[in-house]
């Protein structure tokens, strides 16, 4: 049987979970296909989770315009979608002389991307915005900010749902027909027939515009690994702190950020790689970080260390040729009505919601849109426990007994907040999709306590078999056999 829809947009990370929500004002029938088993499981998810403020971009180029766009209308977004945000300013920090003339060459390209505010300032005046952040003199963005971009994509993705659109979890795209002025879009479960196609498959974005006939593209995957590091060093950084940045390397360097929730990163690294879902961490890379996180911030130590992980950048430059190719976000004749996003790595997590009003503009452009007259840009999340006053945790245990019980200890998460993220409406049930939703197995035991619990839980509500509890992907069993009969 295949389904019919007048836009299918390919990918759920946060472009396409972005355009789906803006597509979902008008009256559109829409759907995401995403590979995997829920939204932001690749790059999307495996960030830094900074909004930037648009000065590492070039001036005129589509990453400026639309990263300065995203960063300025952040907060309106933010209360919408019940997003965690602080705009915590940001420091790039110099220790010579060759550093002093890239901060002011920095500084130059923001003013001209129009970025408020910037200012190059001393020692003294980055003793009263960061005393524990090493530098002799620094660049700060006060536009800079912080998110989580886990919530942040599955908000978008949450209120398109409730706006009207679909989202169909692992239905890799394997092949495009077109005639008619239509496509037929493969996947293992089933056709979906529809008017436009949307690409926004990230690291694979070239091959879905590959069966959309546009072969121009290749991307390049360049790895960076991260360390997170205990919530006990919260209060010795305020803001990001990065140095000045290697045009040619195609990152920002190792830097230091911390998390809306009090945990602190470390990385990324940069590291071109051949397979696009090799996340692995390695032993040279992970003493690199400490090495140069060190070296700007010096409390960051190995014994601080509670996890790493990897993300791996959609670069459109390959290695040898190295620095940033602009976001691609075009439509072709010989293919009407399919348009392709390639390339949108960082400032992709910033300027997601302009990247997706130009993308409705391009539809509009050759089609009559009609407003969506019940379009509710709004979104509540997870009420989270720790965050409430006494007063309001004592009504909350009071109405539902299951705040009463905390399920994970580190991040004080209750019962009742894992059977939300569990009961999720985009019905996605991996142990990583309750973890992102409620912080849940992030502390520092990384889920040694409450992993089994939660998997328990798991197994009720959903009425899952031990061998069908998946932490992230189809392959990713958490139990196989039994080890007693009960």
């Amino acid at each position: 049987m295949t389904q019919k829809y007048d836009v299918i947009v390919i990918g759920g990370g946060v472009i396409g979970s972005a355009i789906a929500r803006e597509l979902s004002r008008y009256k559109l029938k829409t759907a995401v296909l995403e590979k995997e088993l829920d939204v932001c499981t690749e790059t999307s998810g495996r960030n830094s989770a900074v909004l930037h403020a648009g000065f590492n971009n070039k001036p005129g180029s589509l990453m400026a315009k639309f990263c300065v766009e995203g960063n300025a209308g952040f907060e309106k977004a933010a209360r919408e979608l019940d997003v965690p945000f602080k705009r915590t300013g940001k420091v790039v920090v110099g220790f010579d002389t060759e550093d002093l003339a890239g901060l002011k060459a920095l500084k130059d390209q923001g003013d001209r991307n129009g970025c408020p505010g910037l200012e190059l300032i001393d020692r003294t005046r980055l003793d009263e915005l960061a005393p524990h952040i090493a530098g002799e003199f620094a660049m700060f963005s006060p536009m800079t900010g912080i998110l989580n971009s886990f919530i942040y994509t599955i908000a978008l993705a949450e209120n398109a749902h409730r706006n009207g659109v679909n989202y169909f979890f692992d239905h890799k795209v394997t092949g495009i027909d077109h005639t008619n002025n239509s496509y037929t879009v493969r996947t293992p479960h089933g056709l979906f027939r529809t008017r436009w196609v949307i690409n926004c498959a990230g690291l694979y974005s070239d091959i879905i515009a590959g069966m959309l006939g546009n072969t121009d593209y290749t991307i390049y995957p360049c790895r960076g690994e991260y360390f997170i590091l205990d919530r006990k060093l919260e209060p010795f950084l305020p803001m990001p702190a990065y140095p000045v940045p290697n045009a040619r390397a195609g990152g920002l360097g190792i830097h230091l950020t911390p998390t809306v929730d009090g945990t602190i990163l470390i990385g990324p690294s940069a590291e071109y790689i051949e397979q696009k879902d090799d996340y692995s961490s390695t032993c040279p890379v992970m003493d690199l970080l400490i090495e140069d996180g060190a070296r700007i911030f010096p409390y960051a130590k190995a014994s601080s260390i509670i996890r790493s992980y990897t993300g791996i950048r959609p670069k459109l430059v390959s290695k040898n040729k190295g620095g940033y190719a602009d976001f691609v976000i075009e439509e072709r004749d010989t293919f009407p009505q399919a348009i392709n996003l390639i390339g949108i790595e960082s400032p992709g997590l910033t300027g997601s919601l302009p990247i997706a009003r130009y993308v409705v503009e391009m539809i509009g452009r050759k089609e009559d849109l009609k407003v969506n007259p019940d379009f509710d840009p709004y979104r509540q999340g997870i009420l989270c426990f720790k965050e409430q006053t006494r007063d309001m945790q004592r009504s909350l245990v009071h109405s539902n007994p299951d705040y009463g019980e905390i399920i994970c200890r580190c991040e004080t998460v209750t019962r009742a907040e894992i059977l939300a993220a569990i009961h999720n409406p985009l019905g996605a049930a991996t142990l990583s999709g309750i973890k992102i939703r409620s912080r849940a197995m992030m502390g520092r035991c990384q889920g040694g306590y409450c992993q089994t619990r939660i998997a328990e839980l798991l197994m009720q509500e959903k009425n899952l078999e031990p061998q069908e509890v998946l932490y992230l992907r189809k392959d990713s069993r958490m139990f196989t056999g039994r080890v007693r009969d009960l």
